[in-house]
């Protein structure tokens, strides 16, 4: 027998229907600033992927400050977004360098 997600209460407080309004809000702006920073990460990888060095090097630059501000605001911890920032950079040198080596080639 499938257990049954137990039903969530309202709160009787006013400070608590309050919170619970408020939390709605958040977590939708938080959903909202979670997707807009995965995006920008997909979108830089894939543009290495396809291997189109400027518009790798322009979608990073955009994703760099998108990063910046979801870490600034705490939706994911600043030493995520470092990391994620230096790995993306990492790629997007990589392609130049081969972009590089092919034209002297």
């Amino acid at each position: 027998m499938a257990t049954a997600k137990p039903k969530k209460k309202n709160p009787r407080l006013a400070s608590g229907r309050k919170r619970v309004r408020q939390d709605v809000k958040l977590n939708a702006a938080n959903t909202s600033l979670r997707s807009k920073y995965r995006t920008a990460v997909k979108n830089v990888e894939k543009a290495v992927a396809s291997g189109d060095k400027t518009k790798a090097a322009e979608l990073f630059a955009k994703a760099q400050s998108i990063v910046d501000k979801v870490a600034d605001k705490g939706i994911f911890h600043k030493n995520k977004a470092s990391r994620d920032k230096s790995r993306l950079s990492a790629k997007v040198k990589a392609l130049a360098i081969k972009a590089d080596e092919q034209k002297a080639a």
